[in-house]
């Protein structure tokens, strides 16, 4: 059987389906779902590039950030857990640029938490020794560190909303094709909106992603102090909620190529929605977390030093092309460094001042 026969059959015992539902099954479900399967994703055999993949030096700033983090919090115990590690690409350079430090490295764990992932690395615990796993952010025990997390929340299942003389719900049906059914959103999609002062104009289409909320719940619950630092697509909701956005961020992943059908490629493709970070700030404050600060991943990468690293690269005797570090700095600083933002939230301290969050932009 086919996924796609999978949730014909499912709409035909149970009727419509929410989308939140349908994007769920053809993401994670167990053995078919996008990311419950071995196929390869990630890379020129697979659907998208990711920042990791691309040069271990991007792991190597995240580790400049978490290092001075590590320093904040008083050269102390120091937890990392990455949410989502996918390939272990990330996970593989932080390592070995903190290696060096080894303070902070005899005082290191590294868990990582996939959310029904096909596990891509090989290993039992994942891409190095060092690390542990585990099925669920809320499984681990309290801890002192770091919650990082790259290209993750924007893969959560949403809700697909549309605005009529009330707040519409977009449910899946089968009918020779699948089809969109509207029926009257729950009142937890129209909880997450008051709560974020948002006014949907009539016909305005948006996602409403209520996993992030579980998650940032999920997150200030195990971190007894430290930090929270996402990276992904998206936009506060001043940004995110205007009418150059009007019928929504939903966008789907297949060879390299862009689309806005989530019915076809079913399985064999991503779908992913861009992620309001107000929404992070809001019920992350709830679950005793302050924000540092928001920027673009560029400015953040800059501020870290990424084109200076290529001078301290050269006079420390290495070599890299002109080639590679156009590519490089076009790549991380302006293509990608536009596109992905940088939230970090923090529990525990009094205002730290974190050198990625130099050129921080207002969050409104």
């Amino acid at each position: 059987m086919t996924l796609e026969e999978m949730i014909i059959g499912r709409i035909r015992r149970e009727g419509p389906i929410s989308f939140r539902d349908y994007m769920d099954m053809v993401l994670y479900e167990p053995g078919y779902g996008y990311y419950a399967s071995a196929r390869e994703k990630i890379g020129k055999n697979g659907d998208f590039y990711t920042s990791p993949t691309l040069t271990p030096l991007f792991g190597e700033m995240i580790a400049r950030q978490l290092q001075e983090m590590w320093v904040i919090l008083g050269r102390s115990p120091f937890t990392i857990v990455e949410c989502g590690a996918g390939t272990g690409a990330l996970c593989r350079s932080v390592l070995r640029a903190l290696e060096s430090n080894t303070e902070l490295y005899d005082q290191l764990q590294y868990f990582i938490v996939e959310k029904g992932r096909h596990q891509e690395d090989p290993g039992a615990n994942g891409p190095s020794p060092l690390c542990r796993s585990y099925a669920h952010l809320r499984d681990l025990p309290p801890f002192t560190g770091c919650i990082l997390s790259n290209e993750l929340i924007d893969n959560f299942p949403v809700h697909r909303v549309v605005m009529g003389k009330e707040l519409m719900e977009v449910f899946v049906d089968f009918d020779g094709g699948f089809v969109e059914r509207l029926r009257p959103a729950p009142e937890s999609c129209k909880e997450y909106l008051r709560a974020l002062q948002v006014d949907l104009p009539a016909d305005y289409r948006t996602e409403i992603n209520l996993e992030a909320l579980d998650w940032i719940r999920d997150a200030g619950s195990v971190l007894k102090k430290g930090f929270i630092l996402t990276i992904d697509y998206g936009y506060p909701s001043s940004a995110l909620y205007n009418r150059a956005r009007s019928k929504g961020t939903l966008v789907c992943y297949h060879r390299h190529q862009v689309n806005y059908d989530p019915f076809s490629h079913i399985g064999c493709q991503d779908i992913t929605a861009h992620v309001n970070f107000s929404a992070l700030d809001h019920w992350g404050s709830i679950q005793g977390l302050e924000s540092c600060g928001f920027t673009s991943q560029g400015y953040f990468l800059q501020a870290l030093g990424l084109a200076a690293y290529f001078r301290e690269m050269e006079n420390r005797g290495g070599s890299v092309t002109e080639k590679e570090k156009d590519f490089v700095l076009q790549t991380l600083l302006l293509d990608m460094g536009t596109k992905f933002k940088v939230f970090i939230q923090q529990k525990g301290l009094r205002r730290p001042l974190l050198s990625g969050l130099r050129f921080r932009q207002p969050l409104i």
